[in-house]
């Protein structure tokens, strides 16, 4: 521990990098690709590939929706597809934003409860 550590701060003329060069030829050494792959596949090697992702031809992808409403809170639900594309297809037919369609929702909900009391 007396040797002090080399500091990014001086001259690069008393570092000697001869010594490292690409390799001139291929490793004999190794074995071929086939042979390892079939090694892999015995041994029930899972591979670390990434597997392709499939997306689901139900939800067709809907364009960005951009709207400045003064509504600042998130309300994340989870739903079934359907439902999804219906208050989508409500908001996009009546021309509303998802916030409004929801509190037209929850006040029709509200009215349909209030008459069957």
């Amino acid at each position: 521990m007396n040797n002090p550590r080399a500091s990014v701060f001086d001259e690069p003329s008393d570092i000697d990098v001869s010594g490292f060069a690409p390799k001139s030829t291929a490793d004999t050494r190794a074995p071929a690709a086939q042979e390892v792959r079939a090694v892999a596949e015995r041994a029930n090697f899972r591979s670390r590939e990434a597997a392709p992702t499939h997306i689901a031809a139900t939800s067709p992808k809907r364009a960005a929706r951009r709207f400045r409403t003064g509504r600042n809170v998130q309300f994340n639900v989870k739903a079934l597809q359907e439902t999804v594309d219906a208050i989508y297809a409500v908001s996009e037919d009546q021309g509303w934003v998802l916030g409004y369609t929801l509190e037209r929702a929850i006040a029709a909900l509200q009215r349909e409860l209030e008459t069957a009391t």
